[in-house]
């Protein structure tokens, strides 16, 4: 996370093996199987899951919402995003930075930190981010990974 910067945790539990939460966060086919909020697929590119390596992937907006939303923004219906890791624990931690793209603001980097628990009711998922550059922003990044998480348990609870 960067210094001196606000930050925001979100946390679910889901009950399933943790090996099937890490796989998730760490595979191509796991991350284009639900990562992205409600409307939009992601489709990896390249992955390589070790501190100072990437993940290249498309984040593509998909459902007519979406679409609607990216135009009226200015932006395009596919964004090509890199994430940089930064700190991989097997089954435990993954952080990572990546640059955010908002039209007219400056590309900054932001942080997430993806910390996992196993315990007697499951495994807890705490997802920690950098706020954005603005209120609207930052509450319009939550919405959206609320929705991945969203879209991380029920396919979970579908296994």
């Amino acid at each position: 996370m960067t210094k001196n910067q606000r930050r925001l945790t979100l946390e679910r539990t889901f009950q399933t093996p943790l090996e099937d939460v890490w796989d998730l966060w760490t595979t191509r086919e796991g991350l284009e199987s639900w990562w992205g909020p409600d409307g939009f697929a992601v489709e990896v590119r390249a992955i390589d899951l070790r501190p100072g390596g990437v993940l290249d992937y498309a984040m593509i907006a998909v459902a007519p919402p979406q679409i609607e939303f990216m135009k009226r923004a200015g932006m395009p219906l596919s964004n090509a995003l890199r994430v940089t890791y930064t700190e991989i624990v097997p089954r435990r931690r993954l952080a990572c930075t990546m640059v955010d793209f908002v039209p007219g603001v400056a590309p900054y980097p932001s942080a997430t930190l993806v910390e996992l628990e196993p315990g007697a009711r499951g495994v807890t998922v705490r997802l920690t981010i950098d706020a954005m550059h603005d209120e609207e922003w930052t509450q319009r990044a939550v919405m959206g990974w609320n929705s991945e998480l969203d879209k991380l348990g029920r396919l979970l609870a579908a296994a």
